[in-house]
C-alpha cells in the first residue's frame, strides 16, 4: 500500500472543470488517494495554457466548459504529447464518449462519480498512455506503428483471456519478454497469437 502511494504521490493532476463545486470534489479526492494537484481552470482554453506551462502527469478535462470545451482541449493536450487526458461527461452525454477518444482521450468518468471511479480511471489512463510512449519509441512510422498496436492489443486480450492477466500486467509481460529476448513488440506479440491459435501459449513467467 505504501508502494502505491508513493507512485501516486509522484502523480501530478490538472483539473479543467467549470464548476467549482466539482472542481473542489475532485480535488479533495485525488489529494486523499496521493495525487498532487498542481493547477486548476474552468475554461478548455486555460487548461491548455497551465497543461503547456506545468507539463502535469495527467489533466482531468470536463466536456462541457466555455471559451473552448473539453473536446478540443483534449484534442490540443493529447495531439502536443503534454499527459494523457480523462474527459468528464455527464450520464446524457455517453454518446460524446467516442469523440472524447477520437480526440485523445486515454479515459473518461460519468458524472455523478465517487472516488472509487476515479482512480481506476487514473490508472487506466496512465496506463494506456504509458503503453503508447513505449510503442511509439519502438517504431516510428505511423503505418507501423498502428500495426504494431493492433498486434499489442490482440495478444495483450490472448494473455488476459488464458492467464487472468489485468490489462497493464499483459502489457508489462510482452514488454519485459521483447527486452529479455531482443525482440520487438511485435515479435513477441505476433509469437503469442500464433501459439493461442495452435493452442501451446508457454506460461508466462512470474
Amino acid at each position: 500500500m505504501a508502494e502505491t502511494q508513493t507512485d501516486a504521490a509522484r502523480r501530478r493532476v490538472l483539473i479543467a472543470e467549470d464548476e467549482a463545486l466539482i472542481r473542489l470534489d475532485l480535488a479533495e479526492m485525488l489529494a486523499e488517494e496521493g495525487y498532487e494537484v498542481v493547477g486548476e481552470a474552468g475554461d478548455g482554453e486555460a487548461a491548455i495554457r497551465l497543461a503547456e506551462e506545468l507539463k502535469p502527469d495527467l489533466v482531468i478535462l470536463d466536456i462541457k466548459m466555455p471559451i473552448m470545451d473539453g473536446l478540443a482541449a483534449a484534442e490540443r493536450i493529447a495531439g502536443a504529447r503534454i499527459a494523457p487526458v480523462i474527459i468528464l461527461t455527464a450520464f446524457s452525454q455517453r454518446d460524446l464518449v467516442e469523440r472524447a477518444r477520437a480526440a485523445g482521450a486515454m479515459a473518461y468518468l460519468v458524472k455523478p462519480f465517487q472516488k472509487s471511479d476515479l482512480v481506476p480511471a487514473v490508472e487506466i489512463a496512465l496506463s494506456r498512455y504509458s503503453e503508447i510512449a513505449a510503442l511509439e519509441a519502438e517504431v516510428a512510422g505511423l503505418t507501423d506503428r498502428l500495426e504494431v498496436r493492433k498486434a499489442v492489443e490482440r495478444a495483450k486480450g490472448a494473455l488476459m483471456t488464458t492467464y487472468n492477466m489485468s490489462e497493464p500486467q499483459a502489457f508489462k509481460w510482452i514488454q519485459r519478454t521483447a527486452m529479455d529476448h531482443r525482440m520487438t513488440m511485435k515479435e513477441v506479440s505476433d509469437r503469442i497469437l500464433a501459439e493461442t491459435a495452435g493452442g501451446e501459449v508457454a506460461e508466462p513467467a512470474s
